[in-house]
């Protein structure tokens, strides 16, 4: 299925007379996303990657060792990027400081990347306390998810999944630490009835605790196969 185009009229006519520059080097843009046509070639595009969890791999195999040892509660993971440069610029910007623009840019490489995956019945992104919410103003999850919605034509449902209680941050945390962290932090809405496959969309995945977390809920709740789109995967 061939994505619908989420870059409107209005802004192809502007872009046209007003170029923009490029997200990643501050240099003209030149292409149809806001990058060079260097940094665009640059892109650390995650090709070669484990099915379970988009660890990137040197050449393609069934699965990593971590995932054939025990089987993550993902079905599928794909990210679309290695997280390198210049997504771990672009990313702190969007996540932390309210860049939408850089939104936009990882938005559009989502899409490029999911482009060929089997579709779900709804996308679900990966919800924010309600605390941290207040705080950032911002859903970033939902941010790239609505883009992959509109792009595919998938229900958004982005009120399925609640995080039940506040966590600290996992970035400050190491992997068994993370794994603690949000064990039991996701609930999905008694009144919400969620199709039998769900695409859990997020940012970034470093060690999976938080998705798997998301994702056992899922299945809790009844969904048969969960799969995970996100921007940028940590090697």
């Amino acid at each position: 299925m061939t994505p619908r185009a989420v870059d409107g009229a209005l802004r192809r006519w502007l872009r046209s007379r007003w170029p923009t520059h490029c997200l990643a080097c501050g240099e003209g843009d030149h292409g149809d996303r806001d990058l060079c046509l260097a940094c665009s070639a640059a892109l650390p595009w995650n090709r070669i990657a484990c099915p379970s969890c988009a660890l990137p791999l040197p050449e393609p195999a069934q699965a990593c060792g971590s995932c054939l040892r025990r089987a993550p509660p993902l079905e599928r993971v794909i990210a679309a990027c290695v997280y390198a440069r210049p997504l771990d610029r672009l990313l702190p910007r969007f996540k932390f400081h309210g860049d939408l623009a850089a939104g936009r840019l990882l938005g559009q490489l989502m899409i490029q990347a999911c482009a060929a995956m089997p579709r779900p019945g709804a996308l679900v992104p990966l919800p924010l306390h309600r605390a941290r919410l207040r705080k950032r103003g911002y859903d970033q999850a939902l941010e790239l998810a609505r883009p992959l919605a509109r792009a595919f034509d998938l229900p958004l449902r982005a009120d399925a999944l609640l995080r039940s209680r506040p966590t600290a941050p996992q970035s400050e945390l190491s992997a068994m630490q993370r794994r603690r962290n949000v064990r039991q932090a996701f609930a999905v809405c008694p009144d919400h009835r969620l199709p039998a496959h769900v695409t859990l969309v997020d940012d970034v995945m470093t060690t999976g605790a938080t998705l798997h977390a998301a994702a056992m809920a899922l299945r809790r709740a009844g969904v048969q196969r969960v799969d995970a789109w996100v921007c940028a995967r940590v090697p």
